[in-house]
């Protein structure tokens, strides 16, 4: 049998492995060729993990005047987003809120809350900007972000834009009705399980 007769692996015509090679040496320089095709990117394993998606996230519908397409009722009191059929636990996107008014509430009280009497005042300040107010978190029940749990707020929806909602915060200071008013960054969402 000469050299050329010798199939390797995978098929491949090779030839004999001199003497003095011995079989761990073959097994390192197969182990390094693995190796250097993983570090490579070369292998299907490695190529699945470099597409990642971002979990879509909902939109505001800021203005109470235009109805808002979503698979979820909301209280009037909320700040409505569109929320695609079966959601489970879903969140929005970043956006800006003037809050307007805050309230201590002790853990666990969910008797505590900025009045709807207070909220439906200020919306009509605010007719094409939709103003909420938090309630106690609970199941089926909106959460917002970058709030403390022991306060509930009452805000205007301020855009998605540092731009607007320093206009949005302008028009608030200049109804004088608001003086400690400020700016704020947040995402609301439920957990409807």
């Amino acid at each position: 049998m000469n050299s050329a007769d010798h199939i390797g692996w995978f098929g491949l015509m090779a030839r004999p492995v001199p003497r003095q090679v011995g079989v761990l040496t073959v097994m390192a320089l197969i182990i390094a060729l693995g190796t250097t095709a993983l570090l490579s990117g070369t292998s299907v394993a490695g190529q699945s993990h470099t597409a990642r998606h971002r979990a879509k996230k909902g939109s505001i519908c800021g203005n109470p005047t235009v109805s808002c397409k979503s698979s979820v009722t909301f209280h009037e009191y909320d700040l409505p987003f569109r929320v695609p059929a079966n959601a489970v636990i879903f969140d929005t996107e970043l956006f800006y809120a003037i809050i307007l008014k805050s309230v201590a509430a002790p853990e666990g009280d969910c008797d505590t809350f900025v009045s709807e009497t207070d909220r439906l005042a200020a919306q009509s300040l605010f007719s094409d900007r939709k103003v909420f107010s938090s309630r106690c978190i609970e199941p089926g029940e909106l959460f917002y972000t970058n709030v403390s749990e022991k306060h509930r707020i009452m805000a205007v929806y301020a855009g998605t834009t540092l731009a607007e909602a320093k206009r949005t915060l302008a028009a608030v200071k200049a109804t004088g009705k608001f003086p400690g008013s400020y700016l704020r960054r947040m995402r609301t969402g439920f957990n409807g399980t």
